[in-house]
């Protein structure tokens, strides 16, 4: 399983928060996602077989930034 993790910016509050594990946890091969308000991070467990792609535009689709 890999774990990725990311930095972003947007998350702004718990309706964003849920939007972004609801988003995740749609793509197949998602096993957990933890979204942390606080340090704004989100972390996923994922198949080998995910693109970290996909998941990044995942995040972006609901509005969120990852920060380099």
């Amino acid at each position: 399983m890999n774990r990725l993790h990311y930095n972003v910016s947007g998350l702004l509050n718990e309706q964003i928060k849920t939007q972004v594990k609801n988003a995740l946890n749609n793509i197949e091969g998602v096993q957990n996602v933890n979204v942390d308000l606080g340090r704004s991070t989100i972390e996923v467990g994922c198949k080998d077989t995910i693109s970290a792609e996909v998941i990044e535009n995942s995040i972006e689709k609901v509005g969120c930034k990852i920060q380099a």
